[in-house]
This record gives structure tokens, C-alpha cells and sequence, in this order.
């Protein structure tokens, strides 16, 4: 999402976007660049490899679409933001195009 926007992929942004400590985000980090997901100048910003744009841009389109689905059942905005964050995470991939096709 920060990267849609334009905005640099920093550890203190990352941290706040997601309610997490900048020292849980620095360690995830070494695990994104273990995997070859992000790449990381020392003390500089994080940039997503073309692997982890990918896998960045699925997991978003998942949040959407949970997000929308819960809205039209009636959940509020504040609790789908939540839910959403935590089954786009769990959900089965025919689970989630069961989901995607009803809407």
C-alpha cells in the first residue's frame, strides 16, 4: 500500500501502518530479504523485489475483496478492517474465488 502511494517503504511507516514495533519490522525484514521479497540498504529504505511485488499485490487484492465482502454483510468499517487483515491471511485460495465471485 505504501508503494501504490508513493510513499518509501520505511521502517517507522511499515511499523505504524501496521501497529507494530520498529524492531518486529526490522526482523521481519531480515526474514523478507532471506526469502528474496524485499532488498535493504543498510540504515535505508526497503524496496519489494519483482517475487515480492507479486505476492504484495495478491495479498492486497485479497484484503480488498475480504474487506468489501464483510462491508456488504453489514460489518463496520472499523471491524471489517480488522477481520479482513487477519482471514486474508487463513483463507484457502477456493475459499477466497468462492468469495471474489459472489461480489
Amino acid at each position: 500500500m505504501l508503494e501504490q502511494s508513493g510513499q518509501p517503504l520505511e521502517t517507522t511507516r511499515v511499523a505504524k501502518m501496521l501497529g507494530i514495533s520498529k524492531p518486529a519490522v526490522h526482523q521481519m525484514g531480515h526474514e523478507l530479504i532471506n526469502r528474496g521479497w524485499i532488498t535493504r540498504r543498510d540504515y535505508g529504505d526497503m524496496k519489494l523485489t519483482e517475487e515480492g511485488r507479486l505476492i504484495a499485490e495478491k495479498v492486497l487484492e485479497r484484503h480488498h475483496v475480504i474487506k468489501q465482502f464483510l462491508l456488504g454483510l453489514g460489518v463496520s468499517e472499523e471491524v471489517a478492517e480488522h477481520d479482513c487483515c487477519l482471514m486474508e491471511h487463513v483463507l484457502s485460495d477456493e475459499t477466497f474465488e468462492a468469495i471474489k465471485s459472489k461480489l
